[in-house]
């Protein structure tokens, strides 16, 4: 992201607070509709929820009506790992400009990038001029220092992009002390001006990841997607619940895929945030 000036960039209570509020923070509410990910994690819908729009789970952007005023994309994905590119992330824009709905980039795993291609740097981004050409007119990023930086506890993210959304955001957040404490921010401003802590925190996830991947696929597994993110998204083509039982019984913790939504019905999200030692564990299971 380049060129940006201070109305460009709002920081936040961490993301999810945004993701939950942003609905509200624009003015949308019953008739209109906010667009989010098939596989998603629960606070899309909730933000849509609270403000009694109507949530539309779609990854199409031809599937998008004309009450849309928000989409959310959320690239790399949670629960899925899955990394959309810059021609789906142009083309989900062009539709959301058509629409007049102010399009949002949730990419707060986007250091977390598993293939060659991302060493050394970031997925995609929904602000790259490749996919927003000149104008960052309604198109905002989420990013949060929660897993690049470890953190979660500090409740520290920000929004980047459209002047015109972020102005909005601050007028109505600032009155509602939605502002995040300054020594917060000052933590934020060291945690992104360091390169080499990010590195470190990769390196260690890619080996956990390297390990609990190649015990799951010896299990019987597949991991479908997961190119990028902080958990395996696997599969043994059975119920997620069956799936699970199986998983319990061999003291392993996972979650259904049916929690973010019923294109997981065969899959679990197993998450690589567990200590070494859980780890280990867990592939010393799975290999007996």
């Amino acid at each position: 992201m380049t060129g940006l000036t201070d109305a460009n960039v709002l920081p936040t209570i961490g993301s999810k607070e945004l993701i939950a509020g942003m609905a509200l923070w624009l003015g949308i509410g019953p008739g209109d509709t906010v667009v989010y990910p098939r596989n998603a994690y629960p606070t899309y819908e909730l933000g849509a929820a609270l403000v009694g729009a109507t949530a539309l789970a779609s990854d199409d952007p031809a599937e998008w009506p004309a009450s849309t005023k928000l989409v959310w994309l959320n690239s790399p994905g949670n629960p899925d790992g899955s990394v959309l590119s810059y021609t789906s992330l142009k083309a989900a824009v062009d539709r959301a400009r058509e629409l007049g709905a102010v399009i949002a980039g949730d990419e707060c795993y986007a250091e977390l990038g598993w293939s060659p291609s991302y060493d050394g740097v970031a997925t995609p981004c929904i602000l790259d001029p490749r996919v927003i050409g000149d104008s960052r007119h309604g198109v905002v990023s989420v990013y949060s220092l929660s897993k690049q930086s470890n953190l979660a506890g500090y409740r520290a993210g920000f929004v980047a992009g459209c002047s015109e959304v972020i102005g909005q955001l601050l007028a109505v957040r600032k009155h509602a002390g939605l502002m995040p404490p300054a020594p917060v921010q000052q933590a934020m401003v060291t945690a992104l001006g360091d390169e080499a802590h990010v590195v470190a925190q990769k390196k260690l996830y890619r080996a956990r990841r390297a390990r609990l991947a190649a015990a799951l696929e010896g299990a019987g597994f597949r991991i479908d997607r997961s190119e990028a993110g902080l958990y395996l998204w696997a599969t043994r083509g059975e119920d997620a619940w069956t799936t699970l039982e199986w998983l319990a019984e061999c003291g392993i913790l996972a979650a259904p895929g049916t929690f973010y939504g019923a294109d997981g019905a065969e899959h679990v999200r197993l998450a690589l945030t567990s200590t070494d030692e859980r780890i280990d564990a867990a592939v010393r299971r799975l290999s007996s």
